[in-house]
C-alpha cells in the first residue's frame, strides 16, 4: 500500500510536517468496520472539529463508551467536498469527525470535555503544524441543550482561566457531514510510520492519553 505523502515545508529554517497530501491521487486500502452501519444506528451521534481528523479520530476512539467514529468535512456550504479541495483551503468546509457513542456510558459533556482537552481552541484557524480554515475549532450542536452544554463549559473553562488567550472554538448548529475517502479512516491506525502519524498524532493522542486516563478504554487506541 502506498503511504500518504505528507507535504514538508520550512519555517525559519526549521522542517515541519502537516496533514495535507501533495498527491491528487491516492491508493485506497478497504476499510473493515468494526461495527456494522446497522448497528451504528443505535447510537447518538457529536460532531467536532480540532485540526487534522487523522489525530481527532484516534483520540475519540480511545474513549470508553465511543463506538466508531468518521473522520469527513463539514461546517461549510459545498456539497460533497473532496480532500484535496478541502485540505488546500479551496471550501468552507473543515476536517471534522462523525463521533458515535453509546450516552449509557458517555455523554455528549464527557465528549465535549475530551474535544475540548485534546487541543488548543485559543489557536485560530490553526492546530500544530497545520494552518487554515479547515483546521479550525468547531464544536457542533444538534439541539439547544447540546449548545448550551458548550457554551457553559467555555465560561468554565474561561472562568478557571485554563488557558491564556481566548478561546475562539465556533460553537456552530450542525447541517451535514460528508465521510471522507476511505483511505483516511484509521488512518493513524493503519499509517505507522507515517512522518506525520509519528511526529504529530501520536504525541497529540499519548498527551491526552495521560491528561484523562479515566476516560479510556481498557485497550484504548
Amino acid at each position: 500500500m502506498k503511504l500518504l505523502q505528507i507535504t514538508l515545508f520550512t519555517i525559519l529554517g526549521f522542517s515541519a510536517i502537516n496533514c495535507q497530501s501533495k498527491t491528487k491521487s491516492e491508493q485506497k486500502h478497504e476499510i473493515i468496520a468494526e461495527v456494522s452501519p446497522q448497528e451504528l444506528q443505535k447510537y447518538e451521534t457529536a460532531y467536532f472539529a480540532s485540526g487534522c481528523f487523522w489525530c481527532v479520530e484516534a483520540i475519540f476512539e480511545s474513549v470508553k463508551g465511543v463506538k466508531e467514529v468518521v473522520s469527513g468535512y463539514s461546517g461549510g456550504k459545498e456539497k460533497n467536498p473532496t480532500y484535496e479541495q478541502v485540505g488546500y483551503g479551496r471550501t468552507t468546509h473543515a476536517e471534522a469527525v462523525e463521533v458515535y457513542y453509546d450516552p449509557k456510558i458517555v455523554s455528549f459533556e464527557t465528549l465535549v470535555k475530551v474535544f475540548f482537552g485534546s487541543h488548543d481552541p485559543t489557536t485560530l484557524n490553526r492546530q500544530g503544524p497545520d494552518k487554515g480554515a479547515q483546521y479550525r475549532s468547531i464544536a457542533f450542536y444538534k439541539n439547544e441543550s447540546e449548545k448550551k452544554i458548550i457554551n457553559d463549559y467555555i465560561s468554565e473553562l474561561e472562568n478557571k482561566k485554563v488557558y491564556s488567550a481566548p478561546i475562539v472554538t465556533e460553537v456552530k448548529p450542525f447541517s451535514v457531514f460528508y465521510d471522507a475517502e476511505d483511505y483516511h479512516q484509521d488512518y493513524e491506525k493503519n499509517n505507522p510510520n507515517n512522518s506525520y502519524i509519528r511526529n504529530v498524532s501520536v504525541p497529540r493522542l499519548k498527551r491526552f492519553q495521560a491528561k484523562f486516563p479515566e476516560l479510556l478504554k481498557n485497550q484504548p487506541h
